[in-house]
């Protein structure tokens, strides 16, 4: 499983679904950070390599909130 944010996303799903497992991610962000990351948004998770990997984390962690840091604004 690769992690992302803290969480293990799972590895048979397409990767904007996969996204979607980290709070604070919904259907059209996940779709929007693989443009961004110049991914197709239907490469499974699984067949991501490390620099594809490395891309994503760091486009959701410069320009989006998510996860703790989310959670502690919500609540």
């Amino acid at each position: 499983m690769a992690r992302i944010a803290g969480v293990d996303i799972p590895n048979e799903k397409r990767i904007s679904t996969s996204l979607t497992y980290i709070f604070g991610i919904g259907d059209h962000r996940a779709v929007e950070i693989c443009r961004k990351a110049d991914l197709n948004p239907e490469t499974r998770t699984r067949d991501l390599t490390e620099e594809q990997t490395r891309r994503l984390i760091g486009i959701i962690d410069k320009d989006y909130q998510v996860e703790g840091t989310l959670r502690t604004e919500v609540s």
